[in-house]
């Protein structure tokens, strides 16, 4: 016997513009770092896989042949635009397109951020503060290497 229930499918969009002082390829590398090995949650350190090329995956590789796939890189064109689709963090029903579209003027990258869903997805995720959170490293990350320049 199988219980059968109706879900709902609820939609979720986040955006993010960031001007950041620094030039594009610098903000650009530090997207990767900052999705890739110097990836951090609220609990610590939590380095990621992320394979700059189409069809990339984005994971966590846990070793042993376990880990977590996030999603596949679906656009990337250095240094303007990473895409990446899959469920990302969420262990339900859920498809996500996350992109990053950067544009410089005048030494100032202009960074905006979409976080689009749907799926099974419940209202207390606390998605939105981690974007958040993510784009501060991301700043506090472009900070650090321009200053050492």
């Amino acid at each position: 016997m199988a219980n059968v229930a109706e879900q709902t499918v609820h939609t979720l969009e986040i955006v993010k513009q960031e001007e950041i002082a620094a030039p594009i390829d610098i903000v650009f590398e530090t997207i990767l770092e900052q999705m890739g090995p110097d990836n951090v949650n609220p609990n610590g350190p939590m380095p990621m896989k992320l394979e700059a090329w189409p069809g990339g995956r984005w994971f966590r590789d846990l070793g042993n042949n376990s880990g977590h796939w996030w999603g596949n890189v679906q656009a990337i064109k250095p240094p303007t635009l990473l895409e990446i689709s899959g469920p990302l963090f969420m262990s339900y029903p859920a498809m996500s397109n996350v992109q990053y579209r950067l544009q410089e003027e005048n030494g100032v990258t202009k960074l905006r951020f979409v976080h689009r869903a749907m799926g099974q997805i419940p209202h207390d995720t606390g998605v939105e503060e981690g974007w958040g959170d993510l784009l501060r490293r991301i700043r506090k990350g472009v900070e650090s290497r321009v200053s050492i320049r």
